[in-house]
């Protein structure tokens, strides 16, 4: 079973035929919100709304470890992250999916291990390629397989938000060598790497990033939003199709 984190604009799988929803309570807390479980394709698939299902959780103010504890307890085999991001690279304009593959994280305070405590190991996780190449490879399979063109491979830089990032930040975080930024992929990918969870990240572009196209914004236009969530419930279709 694989489980599906919903980002802004996906507070819910409109393809989901859903089975049940299951309140789960964890060590490190409550989730975002309760559980949805559901058939996909005819596939098991779990899903929870990153910043929940009113949309009421800031970025910073998400419970990351909770989130994450309460997929893995569920059993699931893999996750794929659903986020909105902003695009730095020319080639990345809004309504462009990316599968990335490495992460900048410029986020801080949040609590973004499971292994602390006098009552923990000291572990550190590996984490030179955050995401699972075999799972990759399976989300970028399923997005060519449903027609729709995408950008394979980037950075993702995870920011602190709430607020936009401003344009000379932009231009630092493309020196640094980010093409896309978002405020939740960290420490989600590096929980699940925590929890051995194989981990993907599926970006839809919602707006160019400071200074690169105009003003910034994280909200897509009523079109542009819809026709976003079309193409992303298309490709995770496809994901949970029996050719994959």
């Amino acid at each position: 079973m694989l489980a599906i984190i919903g980002g802004s604009g996906l507070a819910q799988l409109p393809v989901l035929e859903v089975t049940h929803r299951q309140v789960v309570r964890t060590p490190y807390g409550d989730p975002s919100c309760a559980l949805t479980f559901g058939l996909l394709n005819g596939q098991n698939v779990v899903f929870i709304a990153r910043h929940g299902y009113g949309h009421s959780l800031a970025p910073h103010e998400i419970n990351y470890r909770a989130n994450i504890w309460a997929l893995h307890d569920q059993g699931v085999k893999g996750v794929i992250a659903i986020g909105t991001v902003g695009g730095i690279r020319p080639d990345m304009p809004p309504g462009r999916l990316v599968v990335p593959d490495n992460i900048i994280d410029y986020s801080w305070g949040r609590k973004h291990t499971f292994f602390e405590g006098l009552d923990r190991p000291v572990v550190h996780a590996e984490f030179s390629s955050p995401y699972d190449d075999a799972l990759r490879q399976r989300l970028i399979r399923a997005m060519a397989d449903s027609g729709h063109s995408g950008v394979v491979g980037g950075v993702y830089a995870c920011t602190q938000g709430p607020r936009l990032e401003s344009a000379a930040e932009i231009l630092k975080l493309e020196r640094d060598g980010a093409d896309i930024v978002g405020m939740t992929g960290m420490p989600e990918a590096a929980l699940a790497r925590e929890m051995n969870l194989p981990y993907a990240h599926l970006c839809l572009v919602s707006n160019w990033a400071a200074g690169k196209g105009g003003a910034a914004t994280v909200e897509f236009d009523a079109t542009t939003g819809a026709m976003g969530v079309e193409v992303v419930m298309s490709v995770l279709a496809e994901l949970l199709s029996s050719k994959q």
